[in-house]
């Protein structure tokens, strides 16, 4: 690989981590609002009968509600997470890995949000849930974490690379430039 686009591939990989994080949580913002505008906890809005209805729920715990109780928990390890999540996302020279990641950031970002936004204490708010599978209740947050999951296993099984072995990053090293970027 050439120089020139072994020196683009990182800001490639941070434009497509930046955008499909800002695409992804307007998608999971805006489906929160017309949940919460349009559904009640009442009643179900069939969408296909036996597979998904509409319901509105507020989730104060992780999957399946569990963690009810520690919210704040939930949501500190949320912070952290997302902290990592957004340094792997920053440094990875994988367009793939900058996906995945960035689908996996906006989930949990997305659920923090809310947890932030409806809390009456220190991180205790719920999480805005609506579709309902019957057997669990979510949202888009959770579906992007789904597909990040899987698509994280499939590169880990795939064996796609995480960063260019060949690329030398001076963020990584104590070095100055190689003698190839000394003779320009």
């Amino acid at each position: 690989m050439t120089e020139s686009k072994t020196a683009r591939r990182p800001r490639v990989c941070v434009a497509v981590f930046v955008c499909v994080t800002i695409v992804t949580l307007i998608v999971d913002r805006v489906t929160k609002n017309m949940a919460l505008s349009s559904l009640t906890t009442d009643s179900q809005v069939p969408v296909v009968p036996g597979l998904l209805s509409l319901r509105l729920l507020h989730n104060p715990g992780a999957s399946l509600g569990m963690g009810s109780s520690a919210t704040w928990l939930i949501s500190l390890f949320a912070m952290v997470v997302s902290v990592c999540l957004l340094v792997a996302g920053v440094r990875t020279t994988s367009v793939k890995w900058a996906g995945c990641l960035a689908l996996a950031f906006s989930g949990a970002v997305g659920n923090l949000v809310d947890r932030v936004i409806y809390a009456d204490g220190f991180l205790d708010g719920s999480v805005v849930d609506f579709l309902d599978y019957g057997w669990s209740v979510g949202n888009v947050a959770d579906i992007w974490l789904v597909v990040a999951g899987v698509g994280l296993v499939a590169l880990i099984l795939l064996s796609v690379p995480f960063r260019d072995a060949g690329r030398e990053d001076t963020r990584d090293s104590d070095a100055g430039p190689s003698n190839e970027h000394k003779e320009r």
